[in-house]
């Protein structure tokens, strides 16, 4: 049975990337537009593959001296467990774990990288095919997400499971080959996502800060102060800008889906190698389920694409694209309910098959709900987003308050889902009749059912980035006007959908932080001389001040991570406002349109921002843990776990849903629709809409630079708690 889950592994893994390639040939095969727009468009390429290669050459050194550190430190440092026989020694430990993080960073940067090479490719052919209908820009700017979305989730799939088996977890004839052997193998393979968390992090940090530096700069001195147009070539930022959407939202939500994806298997399967061990008749399933649902959300995702077939007609796009999001999660909940009576069927616990499949269809409602109430906090049509509208008649500061409002209101819904979720999924596992662990594991698989749609979730945030270039290019190019409604209609959408990834973002980081903080207090357990699988000795204590104290120091750390990175921002979008205005003064030609801007110094500009700025957040994320288990030891590790993840999941919700409705307020104006007392409409150059502007200001490094950074630091925590346990113990 064991080769049949294998082969699904490896041929939903192949399909995956077959699939993804055949999107990218018939993406790069299309219509390029007229030699306006390529000439735009390869400005862009240019820029972000320049910006891309220095980021990830200062990420590789990083990486680097991680990797040797880590193994150091599991060298010197890690002993045998008193309470079991022989154990691998900390040289051999090290060595593994340094080999799978160096993998796992491998496989997250590749991600990134070619789904941005493709994105910023695709951005140009919907241009192209916005000049024929919304049906065909759409098609080409999802199919094009879409690549970047399958080749993450089916490395990601791939990656864990032949680290898995290179590790040799377990065998499959005789079992475990000791207690002390299998903690350690699955200590190293932790590895592997600690490597993809720690590329993930520093991408999104660079990507997030490069885009925001370069988008605020083109907005405040272009839009508000010049009266310009958002994407009009005459601004010098608006290349940056550009740029900015690529490195951002596909390289960098790249990355983070890359290490969601392995943080998840990685963890279930650890709880799954506890319950094998456990389990009367030692069966593999408990191991291999988690790998054989994200074979299957594969290719959901897959039939989702594919049914995504828009009328030529002008329509709202986003009824396509949830139709498509509907499709997969209709065959994903198929696939997890035969899945389940197939692979637990056998393993000696009455009711277990239909117990997990409920759990698992949890998951699938989770990430429903994550969509639904993102789309109503986030979406002009409704009132949120309305409400921050209307606020922008009195000014600047009443769109503040407004959006911050609702940002803050918006935690309230995302913690009943998560509680609904989590408890709900722990008390059905836990009532399957003498089965250990059984409502943690239930918590697992309400996890892997919700992120079996995250090919396509990544399809559809790709496509957001892909549509805002199609937009620019179309503007800077002159193309008529029918052709920049239909790519505005798209951005509106997209702006949407990367708002509603992010939310599925925060569920997902949120539901497999309590996975992974399972998993820890699992192997801190295993690993203590004092207790054992089935009776631990209690490691989180409340009432203990090491405990309080780790939590309060979780805490800190995402509001201090948080202030770390909008200042970022800031300091960064300050060099390029000079720079705009600079331009601006120095040349009255750009504004006449008898010159061309100097669109090289602001992506250089905001190259050096990024750099610079990613670092010290970078290492605050990954220090902070480490000093904290080395001073408080397990304990004080685990509490700061837990608290760090609460905050950190409300913290980004907040910037995500803030920053979101703050941006579709201000093109809800832009659209027509907002009203004065007398009927005129309050549309461009108006002040609602200066006001609306400022309030996207605002909001721009919640939602792209804090928020998607955040997503990473919570399961980095985990990770890095989990991979280094050895040393806390």
């Amino acid at each position: 049975m064991f080769a049949v889950w294998l082969a699904i592994i490896y041929g939903a893994g192949l399909v995956g990337i077959i699939f993804a390639l055949l999107l990218a040939r018939q993406v790069l095969g299309s219509d390029r537009g007229t030699p306006e727009m390529q000439n735009i468009a390869s400005k862009i390429f240019q820029g972000a593959m320049a910006f891309l290669k220095r980021q990830y050459t200062t990420i590789a050194y990083l990486a680097v001296v991680a990797a040797v550190a880590l193994g150091v430190l599991l060298a010197v440092l890690q002993t045998s467990s008193p309470t079991s026989g022989t154990s691998i020694g900390g040289v051999e430990l090290g060595i593994k774990t340094s080999v799978a993080f160096l993998v796992g960073a491998l496989c997250s940067g590749l991600s990134g990288f070619i789904g941005m090479y493709i994105a910023v490719q695709a951005n140009l052919r919907t241009a192209a095919a916005a000049r024929r209908s919304l049906a065909d820009a759409l098609t080409m700017s999802l199919r094009g997400g879409a690549v970047s979305g399958f080749l993450v989730v089916a490395l990601s799939l791939m990656g864990v499971t032949t680290i898995l088996l290179a590790y040799g977890g377990f065998s499959f004839g005789d079992g475990f080959k000791d207690e002390a052997t299998v903690n350690n193998i699955l200590t190293s393979i932790v590895g592997f996502g600690f490597g993809a968390s720690f590329v993930a992090l520093f991408a999104q940090l660079g990507g997030g800060i490069y885009t925001k530096a370069a988008d605020v700069g083109a907005d405040l001195v272009g839009k508000v102060e010049a009266g310009i147009p958002e994407d009009d070539p005459r601004n010098p930022a608006v290349i940056a800008d550009l740029v900015g959407d690529n490195v951002g939202d596909c390289a960098g939500r790249g990355a983070d889906l890359f290490e969601s994806t392995a943080a998840e298997n990685i963890g279930a399967i650890i709880l799954g190698a506890v319950l094998y061990k456990v389990s009367p008749n030692h069966d593999a399933a408990w191991v291999m389920f988690p790998l054989v649902i994200m074979a299957l959300g594969i290719i959901a995702s897959l039939i989702g694409v594919l049914v995504v077939r828009p009328s030529k007609q002008m329509h709202d796009a986003m009824s396509d694209l949830n139709m498509g999001y509907y499709t997969t999660a209709f065959f994903c909940l198929i696939g997890l309910v035969g899945v389940s009576f197939w692979m637990f069927g056998n393993t000696g616990y009455a009711d277990a098959s239909w117990k997990f499949a409920i759990c698992g269809i949890f998951g699938i409602l989770t990430s429903f709900a994550f969509v639904l109430f993102t789309q109503y906090y986030t979406a002009g049509a409704w009132r949120p987003v309305r409400e921050i509208a209307e606020a922008s008649k009195t000014g600047p500061a009443t769109v503040v308050i407004a959006g911050t409002a609702v940002g803050f209101e918006t935690t309230a819904p995302s913690t009943l889902v998560i509680g609904a979720a989590l408890l709900g999924s722990y008390f059905v596992g836990d009532s399957i009749p003498g089965l250990p662990l059984g409502g943690i594991f239930g918590t697992a698989v309400a996890t892997m059912g919700m992120l079996m749609s995250a090919a396509y979730i990544l399809a559809m945030d790709t496509f957001g980035p892909i549509t805002d270039n199609a937009g620019g290019i179309t503007e800077m190019s002159d193309s008529p006007k029918e052709v920049r409604e239909i790519t505005d209609a798209l951005d509106s959408v997209g702006n949407t959908t990367k708002a509603l990834t992010k939310g599925y973002a925060v569920g997902s980081a949120a539901l497999a932080a309590f996975l992974l903080f399972s998993a820890y207090l699992e192997a801190a357990k295993l690993m203590s001389p004092a207790s054992t699988a089935l009776k631990p000795e209690p490691l989180v204590n409340l009432a203990n001040p090491v405990v309080f104290v780790g939590g309060f120091i979780g805490a800190a750390l995402i509001f201090l991570f948080s202030s770390m990175t909008v200042r970022a921002v800031g300091k960064a979008a300050g060099s390029m406002i000079e720079e705009v205005r600079r331009q601006f003064r120095s040349d009255p030609g750009i504004m006449a349109g008898t010159s061309e801007p100097d669109y090289a110094r602001c992506v250089d500009i905001s190259t050096r921002g990024a750099l610079k700025a990613m670092i010290m957040p970078g290492l605050l994320a990954v220090g902070t843990p480490i000093v904290v288990g080395l001073t408080l030891r397990a304990q004080g590790a685990a509490g700061m776990l837990m608290i760090g993840t609460i905050v950190g999941v409300l913290m980004a919700n907040y910037l995500n849903n803030a920053g979101g409705a703050w941006d579709n307020a201000k093109k809800y104006i832009e659209a027509g629709n907002l009203k004065d007392a007398t009927g005129k409409i309050l549309g461009k150059k108006s002040e609602a809409h200066a006001a609306a502007v400022v309030g996207d200001t605002v909001g721009d490094p919640f939602k792209d630079t804090s928020g998607p950074s955040l997503h990473v630091l919570i399961k980095l925590l985990s990770t890095i708690t989990l991979v280094l346990v050895p040393l806390f113990i």
